[in-house]
């Protein structure tokens, strides 16, 4: 064999050798977090943190968050409201939901957003005109009465009252202030 080739299989079976232990090494740790990740006797199903209310318990083998507060009786869990599975629930009542409009969707009849026919050049419609005398040819235009005039000049008068006392106001407050 060539020096070269010898060289080369020794490089190669010393990766295989490096290959394979690194293997092994990583089924062996694979195996004890397998071990590791369900909760041993020990620590229990458990993990308690302490919060102002009371306790926060979480299951660790279900996830599941309770908070748990003493009362005169003892102490009571109640579990934390899962956002995830209203969340869930909210995707799944939204997914039926398009479901059932792509089907009356597909069942319905098609437009395509064009008509055959072209649209009017002028409008149909009628117009409205104001209303002209018939004599003068002058346009009328109703007027308010006294009455109404009185009343809201009597609105604006009040209006304005109010709003030169806030300005006074706050003048005063500010001043008071400095």
């Amino acid at each position: 064999m060539k020096p070269a080739a010898t060289s080369l299989l020794r490089t190669w079976v010393s990766r295989a050798r490096s290959l394979a232990a690194a293997i092994a090494a990583v089924v062996a740790i694979g195996g004890q977090a397998a071990a590791q990740s369900a909760p041993d006797a020990e620590n229990g199903r458990y993990a308690m943190t302490p919060i102002p209310e009371g306790v926060l318990r979480l299951d660790t083998r279900t996830g599941t968050v309770s908070t748990c507060t003493k009362n005169g009786a003892g102490w009571a869990c109640y579990a934390v409201p899962d956002e995830r599975s209203a969340l869930d629930a909210e995707i799944g009542r939204l997914q039926v939901e398009v479901e059932k409009l792509k089907a009356e969707l597909a069942t319905g009849p098609t437009v395509s957003g064009k008509v055959d026919e072209a649209l009017p050049k002028s409008d149909q419609l009628k117009k409205a005109s104001p209303k002209v005398a018939e004599g003068d040819r002058r346009i009328e235009i109703p007027l308010p009465s006294d009455q109404d005039m009185d009343r809201v000049m009597s609105f604006l008068e009040r209006a304005w009252r109010r709003l030169i006392e806030m300005a006074n106001r706050v003048q005063k407050d500010v001043s008071g202030k400095i």
